[in-house]
């Protein structure tokens, strides 16, 4: 496979799991401050309607991130907290990164968001090593 390919056949699959990690992500941190999640939640989160977040809860019920019956709360299967945990680590590495290369703490945190889904496991040992070096460096 060349190149391109690979580069084009990552980037589907990134987008593929974008929306469950947007999603996990929120319900975790909905449970984490409310001790619940509600699609009501998801709703104000990414400003879209009811109808859309009853569409990715079934469609991530279905993948076995999520269980919830009609008119109770969202929660996160084992699953589903383990795919919460690594988005929200990679969403921390990069967004510090930004920061630590002298982003604004606004433009990190709405780069990060999209960055997140998209950056290797590579490239984030690369932006930790980068950080740990800079640091003991005396940088930033």
């Amino acid at each position: 496979m060349s190149l391109p390919s690979k580069v084009h056949q990552r980037t589907r699959s990134d987008h593929a799991s974008e929306l469950a990690e947007d999603y996990v992500e929120a319900i975790a941190d909905a449970i984490a401050k409310k001790g619940v999640c509600r699609g009501v939640d998801l709703v104000h989160q990414f400003a879209v309607t009811h109808a859309t977040v009853n569409n990715t809860i079934q469609r991530l019920q279905r993948d076995g991130l999520v269980r919830t019956e009609p008119y109770q709360p969202i929660e996160l299967t084992a699953e589903g907290r383990r795919l919460a945990s690594r988005s929200r680590q990679r969403h921390e590495i990069v967004e510090s990164f930004l920061k630590f290369l002298g982003v604004s703490e606004q433009t990190a945190a709405i780069d990060s968001e999209g960055m997140e889904h998209h950056v290797s496991k590579e490239t984030l040992q690369a932006m930790k090593r980068a950080m740990r070096q800079g640091r003991s460096s005396g940088s930033r």
